[in-house]
């Protein structure tokens, strides 16, 4: 009872802490895209100056800075990021609902998938130590680490979609066919990530007391490692979820562009490149608040797994 009103307790600190961390995230990205050299229609033909200042009044970029700021702020309030300056008749409501659903599927499969195969290789070269098998799976994940998705991207699709023709090139139509090869490409080096994580917690957990303990009283093997060496040797593996997570959401641009998938990650790089400041903070919120609550549920995870974890102290 105590442990879960001092873990109600914790939660409820961290969630009022999400306010002025994202006052600083906003107010940081806000001057930052201000400051930065050029304007959003900058990329634009010569316009006279009456249809400048037109444009600047309509976006209210003709007021001071600190008025734009805390017009802004008072518009995030409501939940409203205002209209996209590039992307005519659109706001950035509705880029980040029409973006957001492609980058969460693509980026969750990724991860479901690291964790699965990563923990599973992982606690295979743990109970092969130093055998053939071990050093085997840790060359390939030390592999997967080394080499980045836009080298793996175009070699799986040679191989999988040109020379097999067994899967599309790119493009997006919500089957499962158009999602193997980014889920792949993007799970790749974190599941050698998580791999390495497991082999070497399992390693460190299969050596301590409580399981020498266990195996004293007879148990089988299986069960030693089910019930006594799996939860702790997952510790380090979920402390990375939460970032590791984040980061495949936020980090595909690069597999959104090489399958052109119409994700928020090419919003993103597309606001940045043609100064749209209002998509930009809109995106930039949006993946904030979601590291925010991955970190958050990790943390609550964690005390799970772990019964020495003590938020209520």
């Amino acid at each position: 009872m105590i442990k879960d009103s001092g873990m109600a307790r914790y939660a409820l600190w961290r969630l009022l802490g999400l306010i002025p961390t994202l006052l600083i995230m906003i107010t940081v990205a806000f001057f930052l895209m201000r400051v930065a050299p050029g304007g959003p229609f900058d990329s634009e033909m010569l316009l006279p100056p009456d249809i400048e200042a037109n444009l600047n009044a309509r976006y209210h970029m003709d007021e001071p800075l600190l008025q734009q700021y805390f017009r802004y702020l008072s518009q995030v309030a409501v939940l409203d990021f205002g209209p996209s300056i590039q992307y005519k008749d659109w706001t950035v409501n509705e880029l980040i609902g029409q973006g957001m659903p492609v980058s969460l599927t693509i980026g969750l499969a990724a991860m479901v998938l690291a964790f699965i195969l990563g923990t599973f290789l992982g606690i295979t070269a743990a109970l092969r130590k130093n055998t053939r098998v071990d050093y085997s799976l840790m060359g390939v994940a030390m592999l997967g680490i080394s080499i980045p998705n836009f080298v793996i991207a175009p070699v799986l699709i040679l191989l999988l979609a040109v020379y097999a023709g067994w899967l599309p090139a790119g493009g997006w139509d919500w089957s499962v066919a158009s999602m193997v090869l980014p889920v792949v490409t993007l799970s790749l080096p974190v599941t050698a990530y998580i791999a390495r994580l497991t082999r070497g917690s399992m390693i460190e957990v299969m050596h301590s007391n409580f399981i020498r303990c266990a195996r004293a009283k007879g148990l089988p093997e299986s069960l030693v490692i089910r019930r006594h060496a799996l939860r702790p040797a997952l510790l380090p593996v979920i402390s990375f979820l939460g970032p590791a997570t984040a980061g495949m959401i936020s980090g595909s641009v690069v597999i959104e562009r090489v399958f052109s998938i119409p994700g928020l990650g090419s919003y993103f790089v597309q606001g940045a490149l043609n100064r749209d400041y209002t998509l930009v903070m809109g995106v930039v919120i949006f993946y904030g608040v979601l590291i925010i609550l991955l970190n958050f549920i990790v943390d609550m995870i964690y005390a799970w797994l772990d019964p020495k974890v003590r938020y209520d102290e």
